[in-house]
């Protein structure tokens, strides 16, 4: 940093202004210390740097199934915002979710020294195994859906659920199927929920729930069972991975969507609008989950209050995949 200002000429603390983003310094004097910074490569020693400050700048995330959509592009969400606030991100990806494999992660994280931790959580069984683990630093929960012990950033799955079905009441439809994802997923859980509520509400029975896998394949085999139901016009899809599979099944049978059957997918990944024909889906915003996710773990870092729960709200997005039910 001596370096730096020398080049400058300015003084020390002007060098520590501008890469604090200190407002208090001119143009020209930022533009002359940037100029020295990278003429000189200068990178600033974190590790100097946290002794003074007692912080990291890094903050752990804890992770599962991140090889599926949903889970995959939290955890981007997260990290983007990390790095946008400043904060390098430690990701460690469990292959199973057991006391032990936390335990481990947490003790890699507090070797790491992080400043905190976000839990992304897509079934119960990760917030069971942490009740026992006793972390020093704040922990943030992503994707646990509302009224869980920990503070944090959830999508509104049940609204997505409901704004799907809706969606189809609203063209006409009245026997209205869902094929969930596995039963012991939060997401699942409350896309089942939102489906049940959209029908109550609208005065319609919940009378076909078939199950999946999160994959084309059992999307694929759901959709052969689907068929069976011959009074059904419409399926609502937990996401649109399975959704694939259910448009080939109904295509196999000589059957068309959506002339014969309706469906609407969830996610909305980058995909969704070419396939054939292209998906009426729900879109989450993975970014805004992630910024409220580090709002909440900046809140706590800072010592103030955040909010219980902060939800983001999914949105429709409509494409081929719907229309009027033909009978």
């Amino acid at each position: 940093m001596g370096d730096v200002a020398r080049m400058a000429g300015v003084s020390h603390q002007t060098v520590s202004r501008v890469l604090n983003n200190h407002p208090n310094v001119s143009n020209n004097t930022r533009e002359r210390v940037e100029a020295a910074i990278a003429r000189l490569g200068y990178r600033r020693n974190t590790a100097a740097r946290s002794l003074v400050t007692r912080r990291s700048r890094t903050i752990g995330v804890l992770a599962c199934e991140t090889g599926q959509f949903g889970p995959a592009n939290t955890l981007l969400g997260v990290e983007q915002a990390g790095r946008e606030a400043g904060y390098f991100v430690s990701i460690a990806s469990l292959r199973e979710v057991t006391s032990e494999s936390i335990n481990d992660a947490m003790a890699h994280f507090s070797g790491q020294s992080v400043d905190g931790i976000v839990i992304l959580v897509p079934h119960p069984d990760v917030l069971a195994a942490l009740r026992d683990v006793s972390v020093p630093v704040p922990i943030v929960a992503v994707g646990a859906g509302v009224g869980n012990p920990l503070k944090g950033a959830s999508l509104n799955q049940r609204l997505g659920a409901r704004l799907a079905v809706e969606h189809l009441i609203g063209l006409g439809h009245r026997s209205i199927a869902h094929i969930s994802g596995p039963t012991h997923w939060i997401d699942a859980a409350e896309r089942i929920e939102g489906w049940r509520e959209a029908l109550a509400t609208a005065g319609l029975d919940a009378d076909v729930l078939l199950q999946g896998a999160w994959d084309a394949a059992s999307g694929y085999r759901a959709g052969q069972e689907l068929l069976q139901h011959d009074a059904v016009t419409a399926v609502f899809v937990a996401n649109d991975q399975m959704a694939v599979g259910v448009l080939r099944a109904v295509q196999e049978a000589g059957r068309q969507v959506p002339g014969d059957i309706s469906v609407v997918g969830y996610d909305d990944q980058p995909e969704a609008g070419f396939f054939m024909p292209p998906l009426t889906t729900i879109k989450q915003d993975f970014e805004e989950l992630g910024r409220k996710c580090m709002e909440e773990m900046l809140h706590q870092l800072e010592g103030e209050a955040g909010s219980q729960d902060q939800i983001v709200d999914p949105r429709l997005v409509i494409r081929a995949t719907t229309a009027a039910p033909s009978h």
